[in-house]
């Protein structure tokens, strides 16, 4: 497998994680990130955003590229949205640019393809999850485009879950994890539901 890497690419080391496919919007005030994010639209090129968790700066973080400028003000301050390309390592970090950067290499999966019940048990769990979240259906067009990235992007896991999804070097290992997940976010709506329904009913089970 051929490993590509990059000298000099800008990090942003941040509390969150992001995900390939995933859309992240970003408020940019710090002089060094403004420096950053305008040197990203000249040049037209990525950044990672790597998660800054109490643990430290995690090694495994996302590529991202600015896919809008939503607002620039007088200072120099701006509202973007970035969208996530491709997961990185951070090799070694760098500190002689006006902003944070390292040496990071591309990360790719494994040469393999997952199974088509893999793929199955990961649309019926997410859409099952969609309908009890937002009354929406998803069509079968719709899931059928779907990478467990893509599913993943729409649904706040919590960091440590979707740095796990980043983590993995496999698509079929990411498909486990997003189904056994979005059946366990399944299960707890499926329980405030319940609960709901017996503080409406004043805990009497309602027979007609």
């Amino acid at each position: 497998m051929a490993v590509r890497t990059a000298r000099d690419f800008p990090l942003f080391p941040l509390g969150i994680v992001a995900l390939p496919n995933e859309l992240i919007p970003l408020h940019i005030f710090e002089e060094r990130y403004k420096t950053m994010m305008n040197e990203c639209l000249r040049r037209e090129s990525e950044f990672g955003i790597v998660w800054l968790s109490d643990d430290g700066l995690r090694e495994i973080g996302c590529a991202c590229e600015i896919e809008r400028v939503l607002e620039r003000t007088e200072d120099g301050r701006m509202n973007l949205v970035a969208r996530g390309t491709r997961p990185i390592r951070v090799l070694e970090r760098l500190g002689h640019l006006a902003y944070p950067a390292g040496v990071i290499e591309f990360v790719e999966d494994r040469d393999e393809e997952p199974g088509p019940e893999l793929l199955r048990a990961a649309h019926e769990a997410y859409a099952e999850l969609v309908r009890l979240a937002t009354d929406r259906d998803p069509t079968v067009e719709e899931l059928a485009g779907m990478s467990a990235y893509a599913m993943a992007a729409t649904v706040d896991f919590g960091l440590p879950a979707k740095q796990g999804l980043l983590d993995l070097r496999s698509e079929s290992a990411r498909l486990r994890l997003v189904t056994r997940l979005f059946r366990a976010a399944v299960k707890r709506l499926e329980f405030v539901d319940r609960a709901q329904e017996r503080a409406r009913s004043n805990g009497k089970v309602k027979l007609g």
